[in-house]
């Protein structure tokens, strides 16, 4: 007599299915980020960046590992010119802004990849006002471009443009080489006045915080511009991109 096949009731597949589902997926995302900005609070990582540093630690193993540590640093809250202050202070000029440019790439680059892997599917529904349209048909269609000026204004939060750009359809390259190249002046200013902290009336020192507070007040300027051309763009034309000659 032949056995009757059971068939599954099919509760772990719905519950997989639930499980990484996109409202799920952006659950745990919140999660990881209340739980990065909390451990930034307690601990104040960056003080054992720039206090605690391994005396034994020199060379290029110390840059790599700063450079690690920088990455998930900043994925956690922690403030990019506390650690670009720290690294010029650590490693010198050359060396700290080394370590603190690949650091800056490694920290975009985890923020971007969990933000695309556990919230673009339940966030980009949400992009229908104007605005914010408008911003994502820029990112997605110009990425590199667009990822190249955000990088330039210092006033712009970084773990902000990070996942706000992972929302939108911009690929991993033109994201990761925008961030490189974009990071390299705001990063080695800050760079150079942690290496001459000690010596405030230097020129190398002044010259830093001048290049810094005149790149701010370009990005602002140029924001102010940006964002009357982003409230104006119509939200019904995708194949029209925002103005790609303004400055």
């Amino acid at each position: 007599m032949p056995v009757p096949v059971t068939q599954s009731d099919g509760r772990p597949a719905r519950l997989a299915q639930t499980l990484l589902s996109p409202r799920s997926r952006l659950a745990l995302l919140l999660v990881l980020l209340c739980a990065a900005g909390a451990s930034m609070l307690l601990y104040e990582p960056q003080r054992l960046l720039s206090q605690g540093w391994p005396a034994q630690l020199s060379g290029a193993a110390a840059v790599v590992l700063f450079a690690v540590a920088y990455g998930v640093c900043t994925a956690a809250f922690v403030p990019r010119p506390v650690l670009n202050l720290a690294a010029g202070a650590l490693f010198g000029a050359q060396a700290g802004t080394v370590s603190a440019t690949a650091g800056t790439v490694v920290g975009a680059g985890i923020a971007f990849g969990l933000g695309r892997v556990l919230g673009q599917d339940a966030l980009r529904p949400l992009l229908r006002a104007r605005w914010l349209t408008a911003a994502d048909r820029q990112l997605s269609r110009h990425g590199f471009r667009s990822m190249l000026v955000i990088r330039l204004m210092p006033g712009v939060p970084f773990a902000a443009s990070n996942y706000g750009a992972a929302v939108s359809r911009m690929s991993w390259l033109s994201f990761l080489s925008a961030t490189a190249v974009g990071s390299i002046p705001n990063t080695a200013a800050y760079v150079v006045a942690g290496s001459r902290a000690t010596a405030p009336t230097s020129p190398a020192f002044l010259a830093a915080f001048a290049f810094i507070a005149l790149s701010g007040l370009g990005g602002a300027f140029y924001a102010w511009r940006k964002r009357g051309q982003l409230r104006a763009a119509p939200a019904g034309e995708p194949s029209r991109p925002v103005d790609s000659t303004a400055p």
